[in-house]
């Protein structure tokens, strides 16, 4: 079964009050076919802007219910390889985002992101992305 890694950024796009509509479609159509996953820096990033306990509590139990992309030992060591290729060609970037990048490479996964660093990432390495960066113009 094919993996789609739902990044930090569609969520939170797809989670707003007004979100983006393309977002909030695709995620609802990868949670509906059961394609979504997620990872740790991801739900430490997304909960953690939660500013009530029923909220937390609600977003993690949907969170938690997503298949898990963990990271592993190794995963750690692929991230500062990806991250140390990435300086050495001109670009520092978020380490958060070369770590979600990182599990996304080892786990076959597409990450569906709204955040321009991963379109760089993926100019310079194996990650598979669903942009949805071209949305974001549209919002005022």
């Amino acid at each position: 079964m094919t993996a789609y890694l739902i990044d930090t950024s569609a969520w939170l796009w797809a989670l707003r009050g007004d979100p983006v509509p393309a977002i909030q479609e695709r995620l609802d159509d990868l949670l509906a076919s059961r394609e979504a996953a997620i990872t740790g820096m991801v739900q430490l990033e997304v909960l953690s802007g939660k500013k009530t306990v029923a909220e937390w509590d609600d977003l993690a139990a949907e969170l938690g219910s997503l298949r898990q992309l963990h990271t592993r030992p190794g995963t750690w060591l692929q991230a500062a390889r990806l991250g140390s290729n990435l300086r050495r060609q001109g670009l520092t970037l978020p380490n958060a985002d070369i770590l979600i990048a990182a599990v996304a490479i080892e786990n076959g996964a597409t990450l569906v992101h709204a955040d321009v660093h991963f379109e760089r990432i993926a100019q310079h390495s194996e990650l598979k992305t669903e942009s949805y960066v071209e949305y974001l113009g549209t919002i005022r």
